[in-house]
């Protein structure tokens, strides 16, 4: 690629073929100085440009131009690193090692390749390190720890009485050179313990992940479907036991967009009844915002990864403030008295169809509600979307 001419010789060649005298062309004036016509008629464009004389891209305009495109890329690639890290993170069954990370995002057929410096810097490695790594992804210590592992899974096979001191005394006599202390953190990391002394997993339950900030602030309306979305849990009892039922209704039109019931109040029910919210809503809800309470159901893993993957955003009111569920309390308060409190329900099976029931059939299709109109749910999203469609 032939080097770029000079700056002074491009202003010189512009401020000569400006002062030409009448008679002399442009493309007498680029042969003299061996540049090409057409070359000779953009450098007096950009002249014209810089001047004013003519409208055009300046040179300040142009270098401000390329270094907010150069920021905007490496912003991209700064949230491409983040969000890959998350999801990396979250991932419970995979070692946490950021370098294989490194090294998936500056590879060449990446959708956003993320240079090595730039992910070192937002993950805060050294680079150095890194390069290490990739020059020998696995140690002799490593190599050597296999080994030892290798011989001490064959000798708690054998014999699944022995405890580690008496499995160290047998990979020792094989010929390797290990302490009790390492076949101690071996045994303990892939749990081969004694038979008659198995340890106890411990029920303490993993942290969960932390409450969102309150983006609603008790204001439960919205101006378009998918933007903002209600959940919460109820209960009620049967003759066979306790039923629990999660809904989700979007503020739009307060229809119940996705709900779960189950015979338990766990984290996979609040997740069936996001993503039958999803689902029923066709995919289209990026930049939604999940509102509840800050039960430990929302506040799980699975919930959080699933918010991420559909790219909505999570909210949750205050630790003992009702009023920051009130639309969906209202909600609840009504399917209790025009259904469960009116009977008593010997099954499950009788509540789920009673409340699948009166939730499509009465409340999506029958009961008007002021806020709307005097419209039911689905007469609102239906005369809503005309509208839409309409002015478009």
């Amino acid at each position: 690629m032939p080097k770029p001419y000079p700056r002074e010789f491009r202003e010189d060649v512009v401020r000569v073929a400006r002062s030409r005298e009448s008679g002399v062309t442009i493309e007498q004036v680029a042969s003299d100085f061996g540049v090409h016509p057409m070359t000779l008629q953009k450098w007096l464009r950009a002249a014209d440009a810089e001047d004013g004389v003519k409208p055009g891209v300046t040179s300040d305009a142009a270098a401000e131009l390329r270094e907010l495109k150069r920021r905007h890329r490496l912003l991209e690639q700064e949230n491409q690193v983040l969000r890959r890290a998350a999801a990396y993170l979250s991932q419970d069954n995979l070692p946490k090692r950021l370098y294989p990370l490194v090294r998936e995002l500056a590879a060449p057929d990446a959708r956003i390749r993320v240079p090595v410096a730039v992910a070192c810097r937002v993950l805060k490695l050294h680079r150095q390190h890194y390069y290490a790594w990739l020059a020998c992804p696995v140690t002799d210590a490593e190599y050597a720890e296999a080994y030892v592992a290798n011989a001490l899974f064959d000798a708690h096979r054998e014999d699944p009485e022995f405890g580690y001191r008496l499995l160290h005394d047998e990979v020792t006599a094989v010929g390797h050179e290990v302490s009790e202390r390492t076949v101690w953190t071996i045994c303990s990391a892939n749990e081969w313990w004694c038979v008659f002394g198995t340890k106890r997993r411990s029920r303490r339950a993993r942290p969960a992940a932390p409450a969102h900030e309150d983006l609603v602030r008790r204001e439960f309306t919205a101006a378009e479907p998918n933007r903002l979305w209600l959940t919460d849990i109820s209960e009620h009892p049967t003759g066979e036991g306790k039923i629990y039922l999660c809904a989700v209704k979007d503020a739009w039109s307060n229809r119940i967009v996705g709900y779960s019931i189950a015979e338990r109040m766990t984290s996979q029910l609040a997740l069936d009844a996001l993503e039958s919210a999803v689902a029923r809503r066709g995919g289209s809800v990026a930049s939604c915002t999940l509102h509840s309470d800050r039960g430990g159901q929302f506040r799980s893993r699975k919930l959080q990864q699933a918010l991420w993957r559909h790219h909505m955003r999570g909210s949750m009111g205050q630790v003992g403030a009702a009023g920051d569920s009130a639309a969906m309390e209202s909600f609840f308060s009504l399917l209790q008295r025009n259904v469960l409190n009116r009977r008593r329900w010997d099954s499950r099976e009788q509540l789920r169809i009673a409340t699948v029931t009166w939730i499509e059939r009465t409340y999506h299709r029958r009961r008007r509600q002021t806020r709307l109109g005097r419209l039911t749910p689905i007469e609102y999203e239906t005369i809503m979307s005309q509208v839409a469609t309409t002015a478009t």
